[in-house]
């Protein structure tokens, strides 16, 4: 992913207010970002951990999405839970159920869209295997080179990201 500025994340938002997106806190490590190893930026604000984004790049420049995370963790019999993004395997606690607002009209209804995803939003590394999930648990092997992994996340997060833009 190429390096965003705090500004094309801001303008980036299309299903949050401008006061919203104007009050965001970016990651603590803004400024030193692995841009690199990212497929897309994902983080939980960290003046409101309620509150996530996540912006992915397009040929038409960055488009970004405000997420709500659970007040509290799901209890569920589950052990285990994947990620709909990068399907890393992890402990129910490391995945988590975000829920975007629709954007325009149905957003402001209160109409929403959820994925379950790694509560940390580190797909990108865990693809990359920078970050291992803290579930110890067998990891199934996949015949898949880095670069399809990385298409195959962008290409379920752009679905979600449909699901919150359609119209």
């Amino acid at each position: 992913m190429d390096p965003l500025t705090e500004k094309q994340i801001r303008t980036s938002l299309v299903n949050c207010s401008k006061g919203e997106a104007g009050r965001l806190k970016l990651p603590a490590d803004f400024h030193e970002l692995a841009w690199q190893d990212l497929d897309f930026l994902g983080w939980i604000d960290p003046a409101a951990p309620l509150r996530a984004y996540i912006v992915v790049s397009r040929a038409d420049g960055p488009l970004g999405i405000a997420l709500r995370v659970p007040a509290a963790s799901r209890t569920s019999a589950v052990k285990t839970s994947l990620c709909g993004i990068c399907l890393t395997g992890h402990a129910s606690s490391g995945v988590n159920l975000l829920v975007a607002p629709l954007s325009g009209a149905r957003g402001r209804d209160g109409n929403t869209v959820g994925l379950y995803v790694c509560a940390d939003l580190a797909c990108s590394l865990y693809i990359r295997g920078k970050r291992q999930p803290k579930l110890r648990m067998t990891r199934y092997e996949e015949s898949l080179t880095l670069a399809e992994k990385s298409v195959r996340s962008l290409d379920n997060l752009n679905a979600f990201i449909a699901k919150v833009t359609a119209d």
